[in-house]
Formats: C-alpha cells, sequence, structure tokens
C-alpha cells in the first residue's frame, strides 16, 4: 500500500526553508502525538491545548483521528493493516506541517508500537513528542463518550481496540497522562513547558 506507483517524478526544494517559516512564526514545528485508548482524553487535551496556544500567538492545529477518517483516509477501515495506512499518512501530513513550522496535535488511538515508531522517524525526532493518555481502561469504558465500549462487549464491534483487539503501550514516551487524575488544563500546564523546554515556543513573557 505505500509503494511509489508515479512514475517520472521528481523533489523540487522551493526557495524557503523551514527555518524561515518559523522564524516568521516564532516558533518551531513539532507534531504532538497523543495516543491511548478511546475515550482516554487524548482528543480533549489536544485541543485544549491548541487553545492555549493560539491565545500564546502561535499557529497549530488539530489532526483528530474521528475528522481524518470523515476526508484523506475515509477510504480506510478498521484492519490492522489498513490502521497502519492511516497512521502512515498522518505522520506524512504531520512532516509537512511540521516543515511549514506548525505547532500540530495528532489525536489517535494509534495501538501498535511500530506504526508510531515509523510515524517519528518520517518526521524525525526532534520534532516528534509521543504523549502516552494512560487513563485505565475502566475510566474510559465508563465514560464511553461515543458508546462504543458498550457497542464492543455486546459484540456488534468487531477489533475495537481495549477489547478484543490490542494496545501497545509506548515504551519511552515524551510524557505520560492519566486524565482521571490531571485534569486538561493541567495538562496543558505540563505541554506547554515540555515544549517551551524543548525551545519549540518561547517561555510566556519572552
Amino acid at each position: 500500500m505505500t509503494k511509489i506507483k508515479a512514475t517520472n517524478i521528481t523533489w523540487h526544494e522551493g526557495h524557503v526553508n523551514c527555518e524561515e517559516r518559523e522564524k516568521l512564526l516564532e516558533q518551531k514545528g513539532a507534531l504532538i502525538w497523543f495516543t491511548g485508548l478511546s475515550g482516554s482524553g487524548k482528543s480533549t487535551i489536544a485541543y485544549t491545548l491548541e487553545h492555549a496556544l493560539v491565545q500564546r500567538g502561535h499557529l497549530c492545529y488539530v489532526l483528530d483521528g474521528d475528522n481524518i477518517r470523515h476526508g484523506l483516509n475515509k477510504n480506510l477501515g478498521f484492519s490492522a493493516e489498513e490502521r497502519a495506512e492511516n497512521i502512515r499518512r498522518i505522520g506524512e501530513v504531520g512532516k509537512l506541517f511540521v516543515d511549514a513550522g506548525i505547532i500540530t496535535l495528532t489525536a489517535f488511538i494509534s495501538p501498535y508500537k511500530n506504526d508510531r515508531i515509523a510515524a517519528r522517524e518520517t518526521v524525525g525526532s526532534d520534532g516528534f513528542f509521543e504523549v502516552f493518555c494512560d487513563t485505565p481502561l475502566d475510566v474510559c469504558e465508563k465514560r464511553d463518550p461515543k458508546g462504543l465500549y458498550k457497542k464492543a462487549r455486546a459484540g456488534e464491534i468487531k477489533g475495537f481496540t481495549g477489547i478484543d483487539d490490542p494496545y501497545e503501550a509506548p515504551d519511552k514516551p515524551e510524557m505520560v497522562i492519566d486524565t482521571s487524575s490531571m485534569s486538561p488544563q493541567e495538562a496543558t500546564i505540563a505541554l506547554c513547558d515540555m515544549l517551551e523546554k524543548a525551545g519549540k515556543i518561547p517561555p510566556l513573557g519572552e
């Protein structure tokens, strides 16, 4: 599925590089990759962080799993192969956003380690931050914001992550957040601090 089929193509370099775009935006491109079970708080934190960063004057954008499947990845299902292609495409889109100097936030279950490792390699370690929303399954299931766990338990959904399909937790994420004990606002403060320390955004007041 990832084999290049196009022929007679050549990569063209433009006259503006990433550093020039970052200077214009007064920030450095970064991809914050939120991963975790359905209901673990990925999207909530991503959108809270996006709002906070915009309030601080930074350009950022959320690539949300469900939203992406309405458009770019609407032809993909939830088999292991299609999940891998879903994440591969987002890794490539994220790479472009980072090159544009944008702070990009992705909220995908992305249950398989190898797919997330491949996304990191695509973007580059300097610009990739894996954030594991390590919220307990029972908490996620009690929240069940989309009613998916109930359907999975009833056998109406097959291959649902955390029920009858595995979730492979990250080994060394840049940050671990348990939303059963940390609010989205608290997580946002911690994430902004992470970006500041990484030199992606300046500290407040500078």
